[in-house]
């Protein structure tokens, strides 16, 4: 029987098929995967900030929460398991909120995806499908069997990819 491993806020988490990897509440956040078919193993952070340099000094740095050290962990901790052909897909990184003037530091979901998107290509991993963008949140839940990432998004509808 799949167990649906549930992975909160600035979190990351690491299985096998047949279970799947779910996160919820993704506005300007953004969830990210990355998997290797071959072995059926994946791993899923919540990220909520682009950089960690952000954090203050002596501060703990939760590696889920920033798109720099969320990568780096998940990569590897999915090599140490023998991974060799990760793959990703990542949703969310919604602009949640309208302002009269905004500004680079109100852009946090397009920053978040674009982070992301700069540490996939540092470690040369492929991005093979994206839902990022809008104004709605989003729901999703990799099947690790399936490489199925289906999202659900407030006020439109789910889809997968």
């Amino acid at each position: 029987m799949a167990d649906v491993l549930k992975i909160g806020i600035a979190e990351w988490k690491q299985t096998t098929a047949p279970n799947r990897l779910r996160t919820a509440g993704l506005g300007s956040c953004v969830g990210v995967i990355l998997y290797d078919t071959r072995l059926q193993l994946a791993a899923m952070a919540h990220v909520m900030l682009p950089d960690s340099t952000i954090a203050r000094k002596n501060q703990t740095i939760e590696v889920g929460k920033y798109a720099d050290t969320a990568i780096d962990t998940l990569v590897h901790s999915l090599k140490r398991e023998g991974a060799t052909r990760l793959q990703a897909k990542m949703a969310g990184g919604a602009q949640m909120f309208q302002f009269k003037y905004e500004n680079e530091a109100m852009r946090i979901g397009e920053r978040n995806a674009e982070a992301i998107r700069q540490a996939l290509k540092v470690h040369r991993i492929p991005l093979v499908a994206e839902d990022c963008g809008g104004h709605n949140g989003r729901t999703i839940e990799f099947d690790v069997a399936t490489s199925i990432l289906s999202i659900r998004t407030v006020s439109v509808g789910t889809k997968e990819l």
